[in-house]
């Protein structure tokens, strides 16, 4: 059976995030399993969407608390694995969790739900484990908060690490191709085609995340 793609809009988190921003869950998979990346804050809205479903894994795209605080509630109920990048172990830490993640992510890794595979692309600037899930059966990559419509995603108003950010994107997101919708970590769905033609204005936007907040979405 084809899998399907199904979005869950969790509350704003206390951490602050883009904007406050609600965080966009994303479950992939078809009538039997599904895998929730980024399970956002609200444990009850994932389940009822993910239903009699099995959740075969939990992929956290990084460790802001936004992004992972239902994570092992989630993950729990079917007894799921949680994945996450290991240099975000700190970070996953920090959201006050308790039980550690069960698989360390890598750059090329592969999942598997339903008919679809999810490969790692390891994409840091945003946090130094942010990754993005890229789909080739459904045309579409999960980016987390490396990119969204408006361009690189900053945490709390600035940019950890905005040049690696734009070197995550540029070589290993525009490289996908141009038609792949961007499922993003908060706000609209965008294309890679979009992506690059902003491409040059983010560069010289010079970190500044007024500039980018004011891009249209």
């Amino acid at each position: 059976m084809s899998a399907r793609i199904d979005q869950v809009s969790s509350p704003a988190a206390a951490d602050g995030g883009p904007g406050a921003a609600e965080t966009n869950v994303w479950i992939i998979g078809d009538d039997d399993e599904v895998i929730v990346i980024d399970p956002g804050s609200d444990t009850a809205a994932v389940l009822n969407v993910v239903g009699e479903r099995e959740v075969l894994a939990v992929i956290c795209t990084h460790g802001h608390a936004a992004h992972v605080a239902a994570a092992i509630e989630v993950a729990e109920r079917d007894e799921a694995a949680v994945a996450l990048h290991r240099k975000d172990r700190l970070l996953w830490r920090e959201a006050q969790l308790a039980d550690e993640p069960d698989i360390d992510m890598e750059d090329g890794g592969i999942f598997e739900v339903a008919d679809a595979t999810l490969e790692v692309i390891h994409a840091p600037g945003h946090t130094d484990g942010s990754v993005c899930l890229y789909s080739p059966e459904l045309g579409v990559v999960f980016t987390g908060d490396v990119l969204r419509a408006q361009g690189p995603v900053p945490h709390e108003g600035e940019f950890p690490d905005f040049p690696g950010q734009l070197t995550a994107i540029g070589e290993h997101l525009l490289e996908l191709p141009g038609d792949t919708r961007v499922l993003p970590g908060h706000g609209q769905e965008t294309t890679i085609a979009v992506a690059e033609k902003k491409f040059d204005s983010w560069v010289s936007s010079g970190s500044d995340p007024s500039y980018l907040a004011g891009l249209a979405e």
